[in-house]
C-alpha cells in the first residue's frame, strides 16, 4: 500500500490525518509521522501499517477510553460516540471499549443504577427511563435499575414540586390548576398520580 496523502488536521497543530490507498486512514501526531519516516507517496508495508493501527492508534483509543472515564462515569454508548468524535476505525473502537468492559470501568447497570439513586427525588420514574434510554442504556437495564432504586413515591415528588413552585390547590384557579396539570405530565407522572395528590390536598379541580 500507499500513503496517497498527507493533510494536517484543521483543529489541530499538532495531528495530521494519512490516507492510504488500500487501507483505512489514521491520524497519528507531527513527531509519530517524523519519527516513523512516514511521507506521501511513499509504500508501507503490511507490517508497519498494522503496527502503526494498533500499537499507536490502538493502544492511544485505550488511553483515551481511560481519561474520558476518569472525568466523569459514562455509559457504552456515550463513550463510544465520544471516541468516534476523535476519528479512531470502528475496530479500534470496539477494542476500546471491549477493555474497559472487562475491567468494568463502564458498566451501564452501575451507571443506571447510580442514576436513578442521584435523581429520584427530582424527577418522576418515567422521565429518568427516558433519560436513560437517551443515554444509550438498554431499556431492560433501565427498568431493572428502576426497579432496585427509584424509593421515592411518585406523590412525595408531585407534593414537593408542588412545594417548589409555591403552589396551593386549595387557593388556586381552576385555570391555574389546569396549567399545573400540564405541567406535572410533562415531567412523566400519570393522571391517576398528580390527580390523588391534587385531590387530597382539597382541590376541587
Amino acid at each position: 500500500m500507499t500513503i496517497t496523502q498527507i493533510t494536517p488536521l484543521e483543529h489541530s497543530k499538532s495531528k495530521v490525518q494519512i490516507s492510504f490507498d488500500s487501507a483505512q486512514d489514521l491520524i497519528l501526531y507531527q513527531a509519530e509521522l517524523r519519527s516513523l519516516g512516514l511521507k506521501e507517496q511513499m509504500p508501507v508495508s503490511e507490517q508497519l501499517y498494522n503496527k502503526i493501527y494498533y500499537e499507536i492508534v490502538g493502544k492511544r483509543a485505550i488511553k483515551r477510553a481511560m481519561h474520558l472515564l476518569e472525568k466523569m462515569d459514562r455509559t457504552e454508548e456515550q463513550l463510544r460516540k465520544k471516541l468516534e468524535e476523535s476519528r479512531y476505525p470502528q475496530e479500534l473502537v470496539d477494542r476500546a471499549v471491549a477493555y474497559v468492559k472487562s475491567y468494568r470501568y463502564i458498566d451501564d447497570e452501575r451507571y443506571a443504577c447510580n442514576f436513578v439513586r442521584l435523581n429520584q427525588d427530582k424527577k418522576s420514574a418515567a422521565r429518568m427511563k427516558l433519560d436513560l434510554l437517551a443515554k444509550g442504556i438498554a431499556p431492560e437495564v433501565a427498568e431493572r435499575a428502576l426497579e432496585s432504586e427509584n424509593e421515592t413515591p411518585p406523590e412525595t415528588l408531585i407534593q414537593r414540586l408542588l412545594e417548589k413552585k409555591k403552589f396551593d390547590p386549595d387557593t388556586a384557579e381552576t385555570k391555574e390548576t389546569a396549567k399545573m396539570y400540564q405541567f406535572l405530565l410533562r415531567r412523566g407522572f400519570r393522571g391517576s398520580e398528580i390527580m390523588h395528590v391534587l385531590k387530597h390536598d382539597g382541590s376541587g379541580w
